[in-house]
C-alpha cells in the first residue's frame, strides 16, 4: 500500500473509529433514553425497543474501538457499512413519514432538535467512509496474501 492509501486508511480508521465510540457513550450512560428514543422511531416491535437500546451502543463502543485500534479491520469496516446503510434508511423512512423526531445519533438529548436533511447527508458522508475503508481493508488484505503467495 502505497503512502497516499495508507495515510486514507488510517485517517478514515481513526475517524470512523472515534464516531462510533463518541456515538455509544451518551447512548450506554442513559439506555432509558435511548430506548425511549429507539421507540420514537416507530420501527421495531415494543418487545425488541430496549434490547436494541442496550445492545445497539455496545456493539457501535466494541466497532469503534475495532476500527481505532486497527483490529478486525475487515469485520469492523463492513459492519460500520452496514450500520450506516440501516441509519440511513430509518432516517429517509421516518423523513418520509413526516416524523419529527431526534436521531440520537450522538445524543439521547432530545433537546438536540429533530433530524433532517443534515443527519441524512451527515450519514452518507460516514456510509462513504466506512465504504472507503472496507475496500481499503480488503485491498490490503488481498496485497499482503498476494505478497505472502510469492515469498513462500
Amino acid at each position: 500500500m502505497n503512502s497516499v492509501y495508507r495515510f486514507f486508511y488510517h485517517l478514515t480508521r481513526l475517524v470512523l473509529g472515534a464516531v462510533f465510540i463518541y456515538a455509544s457513550l451518551d447512548k450506554i450512560f442513559n439506555p432509558g433514553a435511548f430506548a425511549q428514543t429507539v421507540f420514537n422511531y416507530q420501527v421495531l416491535p415494543g418487545a425488541l425497543v430496549n434490547l436494541t437500546a442496550l445492545i445497539l451502543p455496545w456493539l457501535e463502543l466494541i466497532l469503534g474501538a475495532g476500527l481505532l485500534l486497527n483490529r478486525w479491520m475487515q469485520g469492523a469496516s463492513s459492519l460500520a457499512a452496514v450500520l450506516m446503510t440501516v441509519f440511513i434508511g430509518l432516517i429517509l423512512f421516518n423523513l418520509a413519514r413526516g416524523l419529527d423526531i431526534s436521531c440520537g445519533c450522538f445524543s439521547t438529548s432530545l433537546e438536540k432538535g429533530p433530524m433532517d436533511m443534515m443527519t441524512l447527508f451527515r450519514d452518507i458522508l460516514f456510509l462513504i467512509v466506512a465504504i472507503s475503508l472496507a475496500v481499503l481493508t480488503f485491498y490490503k488484505k488481498n496485497a499482503h496474501y498476494k505478497n505472502q503467495l510469492y515469498t513462500d
